[in-house]
């Protein structure tokens, strides 16, 4: 019925506003396990000014030792930033302390201030990504190996076999056929609706079964608030999202997605009418009956947790009890 998304942005904010979020961030996804969420997905990106999330698998294990159920989704882990031996080690660690529950859309990275912080060149990145995404999945095997001249053996294994769940994340072509040939599902950010025939045409051509493959349509909702005065609410919310709204649009001048706006004003972003959006408990209600879930992001560009909450409470007292 919903999901919620944590990305940790906090533009302005000092330690202890921080400390607030990423506290409030744990609360939630404890309460949204009581509360039927379908996914709890946390964010990855680096250099951000505002303090985006750098360490998604931290917030995910900090989130894992509060709930028992709750499924949690690193999306996307940007790949290409890591060693993918140490990495496989993590995510064979957390497999095994979150009992299988988080799973991993990955992603190549699209901003060179990250490359360059990592000193990994841009040039070539998609021959990159295939030998960590080769790594990984060798290194789950539970058998040794080699990777570039290294001899590899990754212990623990990870309790689901094979390795956790992966998705492949990302806007191209190129994307689509690289989740094809590692056998994996497809992520795509959304507005180019040719990514799912490119993605079953590469599988039929590979001889894979194709995986899950979602691909947003134009409109979607991917920041949804819930409030019994939406006048009221912009006034509140409107800032955190426009910020939130510009800062996306700054990094994907001239990249495709659906989730993205271009909106350079608070009025602006309202009319729209999505991907963020302010519903009333009837609107929440509609949505989720015609779409079947609504994405929240509670926490958007640095929302108070106060605030957060009225939304979330909103939503557990008026409109799950009308959906379920």
């Amino acid at each position: 019925m919903f999901l919620m998304r944590f990305d940790m942005r906090a533009p302005g904010g000092g330690a202890e506003e921080k400390r607030d979020l990423y506290r409030a961030a744990i609360e939630m996804a404890a309460w949204g396990e009581k509360h039927g969420c379908s996914s709890v997905v946390v964010c990855e990106h680096h250099a951000s000014p505002d303090g985006y999330l750098p360490s998604p698998l931290v917030l995910a294990s900090a989130m894992a030792a509060r709930t028992t159920t709750l499924p949690i989704q690193v999306a996307a882990i940007l790949i290409p930033f890591y060693d993918p031996i140490r990495l496989a080690e993590d995510m064979a660690v957390l497999d095994i302390v979150s009992e299988g529950r988080v799973s991993y859309v990955c992603g190549l990275g699209y901003r060179p201030e990250e490359y360059a912080m990592f000193g990994v060149p841009m040039k070539g990145r998609g021959r990159h990504m295939d030998k960590c995404m080769d790594a990984l999945r060798k290194s789950w095997a539970g058998e040794p190996f080699e990777f570039e001249g290294r001899p590899v053996h990754v212990t623990p294994t990870p309790l689901t076999a094979g390795g956790p769940p992966l998705l492949m994340g990302g806007n191209s072509r190129a994307a689509a056929r690289r989740a094809a040939r590692f056998g994996m599902g497809l992520l795509a950010q959304g507005g180019d609706q040719s990514m799912e025939q490119v993605y079953r045409e590469e599988c039929e051509k590979l001889g894979v079964e194709p995986g899950m493959c979602i691909v947003p349509p134009d409109g979607i909702i991917t920041c949804g608030v819930i409030a019994e005065d939406p006048d009221r609410a912009w006034q509140e919310f409107g800032p955190h999202m426009l910020h939130d709204a510009t800062v996306y649009a700054k990094w994907n001048q001239g990249y495709l997605s659906a989730p993205i706006s271009r909106a350079t004003s608070i009025d602006e972003l309202r009319a729209q009418g999505g991907p963020y959006a302010i519903l009333t408990p009837d609107q929440a209600v509609d949505y989720i009956k015609k779409n079947g879930f609504l994405l929240m992001q509670p926490l958007v560009g640095g929302t108070p947790p106060e605030l957060a909450w009225k939304s979330l409470e909103l939503l557990a007292g008026e409109v799950l009890p009308a959906v379920t």
